[in-house]
């Protein structure tokens, strides 16, 4: 006699590696290398960026509950990526060349990535993008705010 799985069990069984290879994938995010349209800096260069390019703003692209929780790099801005379109860029931004630099929590975070497209799509022509972000920032010592 052959078993055979009711109907209802085997469409759940075939779901299942689905879910999670799909999850797996979700999980090992990385941020892509480079961005097209920005220049990509260490942490030493975002201190040396802050040091002599007085007009520079720095937008935390995290969830406002990190930026709160960790700390943030001194004078930069919070604007989670959830709440960053052309018009919330153009109030902390006051023009499309001012240089402008990115940083979320890090590789495994993609809310810079998203935010810096938007500030290219959006007409930003001096962006930078700190990949290593708050991880990197950490990992490094550098001076943070809480």
């Amino acid at each position: 006699m052959r078993f055979t799985f009711p109907q209802p069990i085997l469409k759940t069984l075939m779901f299942v590696p689905m879910f999670c290879m799909a999850f797996s994938a979700f999980a090992e995010t990385k941020a892509p290398e480079f961005i097209d349209g920005t220049k990509r800096v260490t942490a030493e260069e975002v201190v040396e960026l802050a040091t002599n390019t007085p007009d520079l703003i720095i937008i935390d692209a995290r969830k406002t509950s990190d930026r709160e929780s960790a700390g943030w790099i001194e004078g930069s801005v919070g604007l989670p990526d959830y709440d960053t379109d052309a018009e919330s860029l153009a109030r902390h931004v006051p023009s499309k060349a001012t240089p402008v630099l990115f940083y979320c929590n890090g590789v495994k975070c993609g809310r810079s990535v998203k935010s810096s497209k938007i500030a290219i799509e959006s007409g930003y022509k001096n962006i930078y993008w700190f990949r290593g972000g708050w991880e990197e920032w950490t990992e490094k010592g550098m001076p943070e705010t809480h």
